[in-house]
Formats: C-alpha cells, sequence, structure tokens
C-alpha cells in the first residue's frame, strides 16, 4: 500500500475523527429517540429520517467546534502529535456524550431540548439539585452507558488513528502544509455555518420541518442548542426586537383595550400603563371582609383530571371539590415551571421572554401591586405555608419584598410524619400545618395564605404505607400520577378539616395547578397540554350566580383580578388579566415556555397563534379535553389581529418591566 506523506496523514485523521464525531452525535440522537418513543407512533418515518437528516446539520457544526485547535495545529511544522489530539478529541467528545445522557430524561421531563433551564439548575442549590437528580434518574445506569460510550469512541478513534500512522511517511513540505491548512479552513468556515445558503447560518429554526414537535426537536443538537443558550447568557437580555415591534402609544392602547373594563380607573395613567383601581361592587361576601386561602398545586396537569373531560379516577378529591365552586376549564399557566406560575399568579405579572426567572432577577426587586399590595391594603394577615426551602427560586427574599408577612417552611416542620431527603415534607403534612396555623387566626383578623404542595415533583418520595392506591395502566407516568393521586388525596383531607372551621363559610378558595407535564400529545409547537391546568374557585353564593363551569379562556395572571372581585369594593393593582368572573367576551392568555425558548403564543377562543423566533408564526385550531387535537388553519386577518394582540402585550410589559413601571408608586 502507497504510505501518506505527512499532510495527507494528518489531513485523513481530521477527516477520520470527524466522522467518528457525525456517527456518535447520531447514535446519541438514536437514544433520545428510543427514549421518548411514546411520541413516535403518529409521527410518518419518513419525518424521523428526515428529523436525522438535517440533524446531521448540526451535529457538523459542533464537530467543526471541536476540530479547531486539531485544524489549527496543522500549521506545525512537526504535523500533529495524534496521541494528544486524540486525548482531546476524547474529551470534548465526552463532554457532548455527557450532555446528550443528561438530555434523555430532561426531554422527556420537560419537551424541549438544552437551553437555559441547566443554568437555572446550576444556580440553585447545589444539594437540592443533586438530591433531585440522584433520588429521581438512573444516575448509574447512565453513568455506565457514558463510560462504555465514550471510552469505546476513544478505542475506535486510537485503532485507526494507529492504522493512520503505520502507513505515514515523514515527507512532506511545509508548503503543502499549509496549503492544506487553508483547504480545511475553508471547508471548517462552511460546515461550522452549517448551510451553504447566502445570509444567515443554519439556525434552530431550520430544525423545524414537520408539524410535529418531537420531530422538529429530534432534528436539533442538545450541545449546539446549549451553546446558543451559553452565549445568550453570558450576552445578557436582547430586548430590542420585543421593543419595537409597535409604536408605543398604539401598543399601550391595545394592551390597555385587552385589560381595561368599565369596571377600571387608571392611576397616573402617563406612568404606568395599567396600574388601576378595580371597582369591583359588593363582591360575594357583604357583612364582613373575605378570608383567601391560594392552593398552589404542584404539576396539577388538566390531562388527568376527570373533572377537565377525562375518567382515570387519579383526582376524585378535586373532583368532588369542583362541585362546591366555579371550575375553568379552559385555563392556562403562564409558564411550564413553578417559577413562572408563582409570580404570575401571585405578582400578576406574566412570564416574558428573557425574564423567566424573574423572582431572582434584578427586576424581580419591582414592587408589584399584585394580590399581597392588595391585602395589605385591607390589613389581612399573610401567610406562605411550603414543604419546602423558601431559598429555592429566591422565594422568601421576592414574597417578602411583595408584603408576605409570615413564611413557614420545610425546617419549621417538628417531627413531620414524612420528610423526603430532596424537598422537604409531605403535601399532608403541609396541609395539615396550614390548618393548625388558619385555627389560630382570631374570627375577627382577615386572613390571605397561600398554600403550595410539593409532593407531585421528580423524585416522587411519598409517604408509605401510601394512603391511596398507585396508579397503574400508564407507563413511565405510573409513579408521577400516583404522586399526582397522592396530593389529590392530602388537598381532600384538608377540606374535610376545614370545612368543619367557622372561618369555612366565610373564605374563597383559589385552586390552580402551577403548570402541567409533558404527555404524549404534543399541540402545536408550544406543547399546548404542558400549560393547561384547571383554575377551581370556591367561594359564598359564587355557585348560585355563576353556575359550576366557565370554558372562557384565562390564565394565571386573571387570578388576583378575579379575587379582587370576590373581595368587592376598590382594589388598586396592576395585574395583566382581568376578573375571570366579570368579563363579556371569550378571555384570551399569553403563555411562554421556561428557560431560553423565545416561543411565544396567544390563545383567543378556539384558536392559538404560535410565534417561533425566525420562523413564522402558525395559526391553530384547537379543542382541549378528552380528545386534544390543534389543527394548522389558515385565516390572513384573524393571524394578524393576534400578532398584533400578542407583539403589544409583551413590548408593553417588557417596557413597563425595564423602566420601573410594572409594580406601584
Amino acid at each position: 500500500m502507497k504510505k501518506f506523506n505527512r499532510t495527507q496523514s494528518d489531513l485523513l485523521f481530521i477527516l477520520n475523527t470527524a466522522i467518528h464525531l457525525i456517527i456518535l452525535q447520531t447514535v446519541l440522537r438514536g437514544f433520545l429517540l428510543w427514549r421518548n418513543i411514546d411520541l413516535v407512533p403518529t409521527i410518518p418515518y419518513s419525518e424521523i429520517i428526515e428529523s436525522f437528516v438535517i440533524g446531521s446539520k448540526f451535529d457538523l457544526i459542533i464537530t467543526t467546534y471541536i476540530l479547531i485547535p486539531v485544524i489549527f495545529l496543522l500549521l506545525n511544522p512537526k504535523g500533529l502529535k495524534k496521541k494528544y489530539a486524540v486525548m482531546w478529541l476524547t474529551f470534548t467528545a465526552g463532554v457532548v456524550t455527557f450532555f446528550a445522557i443528561l438530555e434523555l430524561d430532561f426531554y422527556h421531563e420537560f419537551h424541549v431540548r438544552l437551553n437555559s433551564l441547566v443554568f437555572q439548575y446550576i444556580r440553585e442549590d447545589a444539594t437540592t439539585v443533586a438530591s433531585m437528580i440522584w433520588y429521581g434518574f438512573p444516575v448509574i445506569r447512565y453513568f455506565l452507558l457514558f463510560i462504555i460510550l465514550t471510552y469505546l469512541f476513544y478505542v475506535l478513534l486510537s485503532k485507526s488513528s494507529q492504522y493512520i500512522d503505520r502507513n505515514t511517511e515523514n515527507n512532506s513540505s511545509y508548503a503543502s502544509r499549509c496549503i492544506g491548512f487553508l483547504i480545511i479552513a475553508i471547508i471548517a468556515v462552511f460546515s461550522a455555518r452549517g448551510t451553504v445558503r447566502h445570509g444567515p447560518p443554519l439556525r434552530w429554526g431550520d430544525a423545524f420541518h414537520s408539524q410535529y414537535l418531537f420531530a422538529n426537536h429530534l432534528a436539533l443538537n442538545g450541545s449546539f442548542t446549549l451553546l446558543k443558550a451559553s452565549i445568550s447568557e453570558l450576552k445578557g437580555i436582547d430586548n430590542k426586537n420585543w421593543l419595537t415591534k409597535v409604536p408605543m402609544k398604539s401598543a399601550i392602547s391595545a394592551t390597555r383595550k385587552l385589560l381595561l373594563s368599565d369596571k377600571d380607573s387608571l392611576i397616573n395613567p402617563e406612568s404606568y400603563p395599567v396600574y388601576r383601581t378595580y371597582h369591583a361592587g359588593n363582591g360575594v361576601l357583604y357583612s364582613q371582609p373575605l378570608n383567601i386561602v391560594f392552593i398552589l398545586m404542584e404539576s396539577f396537569s388538566a390531562a388527568f383530571v376527570d373533572s377537565m373531560g377525562h375518567h382515570y379516577g387519579i383526582t376524585p378529591e378535586f373532583d368532588k371539590l369542583r362541585k362546591k365552586g366555579v371550575l375553568f376549564n379552559h385555563f392556562f399557566s403562564n409558564g411550564t415551571h413553578t417559577h413562572q406560575g408563582m409570580f404570575a399568579s401571585m405578582a400578576c405579572f406574566p412570564n416574558l421572554p428573557g425574564y423567566e426567572t424573574l423572582m431572582q432577577m434584578p427586576q424581580g426587586n419591582t414592587k408589584f401591586a399584585g394580590i399581597l399590595k392588595i391585602v395589605n391594603d385591607r390589613k389581612y394577615q399573610s401567610l406562605y405555608i411550603y414543604n419546602g426551602d423558601f431559598a429555592w427560586d429566591n422565594q422568601h427574599g421576592f414574597f417578602g419584598r411583595q408584603g408576605m408577612q409570615s413564611f413557614i417552611g420545610r425546617h419549621d416542620f417538628i417531627h413531620p410524619k414524612f420528610s423526603d431527603p430532596t424537598w422537604g415534607v409531605s403535601d399532608e403534612d403541609m396541609f395539615k400545618r396550614a390548618e393548625e396555623e388558619l385555627a389560630k387566626i382570631p374570627d375577627n383578623k382577615p386572613f390571605f395564605a397561600f398554600l403550595q404542595t410539593l409532593s407531585n415533583h421528580t423524585p416522587y418520595a411519598l409517604p408509605k404505607p401510601l394512603p391511596v392506591k398507585p396508579v397503574t395502566g400508564f407507563g413511565e407516568l405510573n409513579e408521577h400520577l400516583t404522586a399526582m393521586r397522592y396530593s389529590d388525596w392530602a388537598l381532600g383531607e384538608f377540606f374535610r378539616t376545614i370545612e368543619k372551621s367557622d372561618n369555612y363559610n366565610k373564605t374563597a378558595f383559589i385552586i390552580v395547578g402551577d403548570h402541567g407535564f409533558s404527555t404524549q400529545k404534543q399541540l402545536t409547537n408550544i406543547d399546548l397540554l404542558r400549560f393547561h391546568v384547571p383554575l377551581l374557585v370556591i367561594a359564598p353564593n359564587l355557585l348560585q350566580k355563576h353556575g359550576s363551569t366557565k370554558a372562557i379562556i384565562g390564565s394565571q395572571v386573571d387570578i388576583v383580578p378575579t379575587i379582587a372581585g370576590l373581595l368587592g369594593g376598590d382594589s388598586a393593582h396592576s395585574c395583566w388579566g382581568r376578573d375571570l368572573l366579570n368579563v363579556d367576551d371569550n378571555g384570551f392568555a399569553i403563555i411562554k415556555p421556561s428557560g431560553s425558548d423565545r416561543t411565544t403564543a396567544y390563545i383567543e377562543g378556539d384558536m392559538i397563534l404560535v410565534k417561533q423566533p425566525q420562523l413564522k408564526a402558525k395559526l391553530y385550531h384547537y379543542t382541549i379535553g378528552k380528545r386534544p387535537t390543534a389543527i394548522l388553519i389558515s385565516d390572513p386577518s384573524q393571524q394578524h389581529k393576534m400578532q398584533y394582540k400578542l407583539d403589544a402585550y409583551i413590548q408593553v410589559a417588557m417596557d413597563s418591566l425595564i423602566n420601573g413601571k410594572a409594580g406601584h408608586e
């Protein structure tokens, strides 16, 4: 066999390495497909194949980045030191493999590729995060998979490198090395773009080739999306595009038209676009102040609640309670993590692109005019009872700044019935403590209590023996749904006790899910069912006045104005929602996933407009309930109207947040 010269040998080594890296990333994409095989049955095989073809372009970009140091070593007159190059390449291939294995359950849990959520968890308490991973996921199995794949890559690359070396002669001119470097550098420039087209390089939007969300996500590369998220983190938030979509005066006018009713009076409208007094009238309890108990249920997805059109038997207690109040069955969380559920529900401020972790950001120091302002203005006693640690998500700092008076968290429970090593005490412990604390409040002292559950969260640590029958028949979701059934049971136990108290008949109860979770149905490119949650309002005289079910569209930013309506009288607030019990249209909701995914959506009636950066907006007709569907439709006029409202709303909210106009005087 004819020997290679040194330049040819080094070029062949680079080509050989690129092939190994592409194959590795293709195998890793196959593992992601296998881990989420439950999402595949409705997707045509041709689209899965196309996902792999498109994905190879993203793989090529990562491959090129990895090879850059090796390419520059071509300029070394003595040639590549392949032994050291193999060490570098094995290390970087190991990093890619590590993130791909991490992504197997990350995607399964959140239905998004790696993004800024990774950094959000890194910034949180390391002990809690490590405990959640250790107890919630097959760490040992994944570690072994990581070792095997990385070792195989090393062995195969080393063997092929040794073969090339055995067939190499040390005879090439430096001029040939420079020419070789120039050629490979030009190729690398195009490879790093992922495309030879004129204009921008390959972008994540190029992966969206299908009407099936998983097929689109499968085409992406987790290392690519994480790298882009890292760059965005370093650059900070770029608001320019969001703040110039609509002339500001027109945007404010459109937003006020969405939010204001004839019961609203703006306060200092030149400075605060939506700060207003809501003149609610009599409310639901006229003779004395109405107490408020607000219950935020962890991962309480509408997709598994019988009252929302299903027959699974997972939420029997909630389904009994819904007969005592008004159920909103077309209600949505503003985000897909508890963090957004908390500030949207309590501060009634929307989940905005770039501000998904608002409670931890400097802008979160804003004095929002939400529920705590309303109840503090009325001299209510306020308390926050939670299974976990208030340091998580900066809950104590954020809600303390908003005016919350008392906090009872995991470290305040003495001899709880059950405490898991990750998050804290069980839901029944939390509700039992709530019963005790509410019983201590004098009858003449109105109160606002915020109760937050946690047991229905990875790793789903529950008391033994369980007071409920474990869920079966849902495959991998059995454990999650068992935790949901347990949380529902704890909710029922709380109400069985609280209904006997003197305060029950003068208290309004708000029960809502903080967000949903991933299911086999991925409706639209925003995965709509992850946002669909029930909202149940139980209050004196409410059923007689409003009936048992409301199909109006709403989201968590509507909860505080709705409470203001129940309280009656005048309430000053700066909420980005409305009183859902007193609107005369079909309602609307604006939602956005957590993390660095900039996808936003506007829901109105039976239509949803989904806007992804770099892609044209898509309009769908959707249904939710027993048989959820989403059908892409063409209605340019309606699409334009909905896009305008979405742009105006986000623009005004973001401008208000940045410029100190989102709160109150």
